[in-house]
């Protein structure tokens, strides 16, 4: 019998060689890697964005005030996303380092310690917007009440999972971290499935409207969420062996986790705090504009948001090479990226010039907004490429540590926006000054990031050699 027992210890040993081989970033074929890692993250994206989209969907049916209501509500937690990266980009960033050095015992500290603040930061958040949320759809000063009482309805009940959603981030970081971004894809689905289901039921079936989107959405998340937990126990291809949730906080990881994740975590609340000021602006024009800006804003997201996968790719790949000190295999994966987003957002700002209005129509079947709903898509995509050339250089930044760069380019540019739209809504151009604003900053923002990278690499190979 032992020699049948040592036969099938080696086949486990050669299984676990080789599901280690799969999901290190350090060696084989760039571009497969990048796409092994990137595809999945994309989709984690999408599903993301596609909750919320998939209640505009729904609502549209109900009419542009219901979108206006949950268009304006879901802000609140695309404003939560920025204190939640705090916590998923900590533990991306350092585990992935981690990983790329072997050291697995830190990895697995850095990932508990990303938690804590994970959890820390939703409960403060999701308490808010269960408490006040009141006060935070009265932001918006809507002129019709009951699109703010319906938002406010929206804002309260999907604030209640936000600390579950903020550790469950952690998690997907974590797994990406390791290489393995398939499986928090694949539990991501599964709450997107749920959450498309649920809509239409809630929805329509039993009447409850806006109520009823935000009720399928935190139904949905809440199963999405235990899944990941389970996965990251049970999963073959789990970063680690076993975690704990009871362990002794690390100051000093603490310390050097927030270093990294806060300036990317104030660069998109700050983003989403300075759309909201455009999204009061774009208010005043009337619940169509809003309407017809929210769902614009979605549509495009599907463009953006690859990029962003794209850079969450590549801070998990650069993270593994840059603690095994591979530079020349980050810099080829960097233009490899840079390649495959300059043909993405060419071909997505060629959609939006030729077929802006029957897109828009898709998701929202109102024929007096498909003109208004074009126009925004027309506008927006002059700033496709360099939005999805902006997420390769930033992730390349952060890939490595240097995560401020990025984050003040951001910043600095973001907050000119609503003062661009406040004055150009101010002309002849009305909404649709809003709207150039925002794809105008957007040019200048990706152009900035991706010269200050080439720049920063410039001088590093010129200091190397």
């Amino acid at each position: 019998m032992e020699p049948a027992h040592k036969d099938a210890a080696h086949k486990d040993a050669a299984h676990k060689d080789a599901a280690r081989q799969k999901f290190d970033l350090t060696e084989g074929g760039i571009l497969k890697k990048l796409l092994q890692i990137a595809v999945p993250i994309i989709g984690t994206q999408l599903i993301t964005m596609a909750y919320n989209l998939t209640d505009l969907f729904w609502l549209g049916r109900v009419g542009s005030d219901a979108v206006a209501s949950a268009g304006s509500a879901g802000m609140y937690l695309w404003l939560s996303f920025g204190f939640l990266l705090i916590g998923r980009m900590a533990a991306e960033i350092g585990v992935s380092q981690s990983f790329g050095k072997g050291d697995k015992k830190t990895a697995q500290a850095i990932a508990q310690n990303s938690m804590l603040i994970a959890l820390v930061l939703g409960l403060i958040f999701g308490l808010t917007m269960v408490i006040f949320n009141r006060n935070l759809i009265g932001f918006f000063n809507f002129k019709e009440s009951e699109v703010a009482a319906r938002g406010a309805v929206y804002i309260r009940i999907t604030g209640i999972p936000i600390p579950l959603v903020f550790m469950a981030a952690v998690v997907t970081g974590s797994f990406n971290a390791s290489g393995n971004s398939r499986t928090p894809f694949i539990m991501n689905a599964i709450g997107l499935v749920i959450n498309v289901i649920l809509d239409p039921i809630f929805i329509f079936v039993l009447g409850m409207e806006v109520r009823g989107a935000a009720i399928a959405t935190v139904i949905a998340q809440v199963i999405s969420c235990g899944s990941l937990f389970m996965a990251f126990y049970v999963s073959m291809h789990r970063p680690f062996a076993r975690f704990s949730f009871i362990f002794k906080p690390d100051i000093k990881i603490i310390a050097r986790l927030l270093k990294w994740s806060v300036p990317i975590g104030l660069e998109s609340i700050l983003f989403c705090f300075l759309s909201m000021l455009c999204s009061r602006i774009e208010a005043s024009f009337g619940a169509d504009a809003i309407a017809a800006a929210k769902i614009g804003s979605q549509i495009e997201s599907l463009s953006w948001l690859l990029g962003g996968g794209f850079s969450s790719a590549l801070v998990a790949f650069i993270g593994q090479n840059h603690g095994a000190g591979k530079q020349d295999r980050i810099r080829k994966g960097t233009k490899i990226a840079a390649g495959i987003m300059a043909v993405w957002g060419s071909a997505i700002a060629t959609a939006f010039l030729t077929l802006g209005p029957a897109i828009f129509f898709i998701f929202l079947p109102v024929q007096r907004l498909k003109p208004l709903g074009g126009n925004y898509l027309f506008i927006m995509a002059f700033c496709q490429l360099f939005m999805n050339l902006e997420g390769v250089g930033s992730g390349a930044f952060k890939g490595t540590g240097r995560t401020i760069p990025p984050s003040l380019a951001s910043i600095i540019i973001n907050s000119s926006r609503p003062i661009l739209a406040f004055l150009l809504s101010r002309t002849s151009l009305g909404i649709y000054g809003v709207w150039i604003s925002e794809s105008f900053t957007a040019i200048v923002r990706g152009s900035w990031i991706c010269i200050w990278y080439l720049l920063a690499e410039r001088k590093k190979v010129k200091n190397y050699m």
